[in-house]
């Protein structure tokens, strides 16, 4: 028995972004974005029964059946992509204990090692309500701007807060960046975990950061968090970030 045959991978994908509209549908090497990061979940070690693609688009809806990925069309209210998985979590009718895994439509170059390393973390650290990844930062340029996310950590994984500013800062020497790290957008939850994240309302962290992990934090959800340590390539966010991947992949 696969371990993970009970697990579920959504892959949220919608299709109204402030800095890129239409993301999902961007193509590269003929398929679309989506349909990369989908690939990289069966490298992973999924089934494609479990690996859902999450959608408020008709467009991106057709193609994804068309590509024989399982998809479904959710709500365009949703204010997060958490939010969204929520809506497919609970029309599957997911008993509570499943866990859920949430990885972002817009990383078609996420390696698979990461999608299983922190799968296999949630499965060995149930004492946290979510799970995420990080990895070290080792440019200050990426410390120091503000769309590059940090974690800070504390002691066994745990997760104590996540920022835009340049943190945890060394007093003494500025330029260290021994503790930084920078978040990765990819999660996991158990289903009455999850229920229990959307149950809240935004945060007044997460409205001022802009990142909706914080609603966890600030009602007391225990976010852990393990760290990859390989060469982790950017997703994309922009046109730059589009052309950079495109151009690696198209090699």
């Amino acid at each position: 028995m696969s371990l993970y045959q009970n697990i579920k991978v959504i892959i949220p994908a919608r299709f109204n972004s402030s800095r890129l509209q239409g993301k999902p549908l961007l193509l590269i090497n003929g398929f679309p974005i989506f349909w990369h990061v989908f690939q990289r979940c069966i490298e992973a070690g999924f089934s494609s029964e479990n690996i859902i693609l999450a959608t408020d688009h008709e467009e991106i809806f057709k193609l994804a059946e068309e590509l024989k990925i399982s998809v479904m069309m959710t709500s365009d209210k949703h204010e997060s992509g958490t939010d969204r998985i929520n809506e497919v979590v609970t029309r599957l009718g997911l008993n509570d204990d499943s866990l859920v895994i949430n990885v972002q439509g817009d990383e078609p170059l996420i390696p698979p090692q990461l999608i299983k390393q922190l799968t296999l973390f949630a499965i060995d650290n149930k004492k946290f309500a979510l799970t995420t990844a990080v990895t070290p930062i080792s440019k200050q340029k990426d410390f120091i701007n503000p769309n590059v996310v940090k974690a800070i950590l504390g002691e066994e994984g745990r997760a104590i807060y996540f920022t835009r500013s340049p943190s945890p800062l060394n007093r003494d020497n500025t330029d260290s960046l021994a503790l930084a790290y920078r978040h990765i957008g990819i999660y996991t939850y158990r289903v009455s975990d999850l229920k229990r994240f959307c149950s809240y309302s935004e945060s007044s962290l997460e409205q001022y950061e802009k990142l909706e992990q914080l609603r966890a934090l600030s009602n007391g959800i225990p976010i852990g968090a393990c760290i990859y340590n390989d060469e982790l390539p950017h997703g994309i966010d922009t046109q730059a970030d589009y052309d950079a991947v495109k151009l690696l992949m198209e090699i």
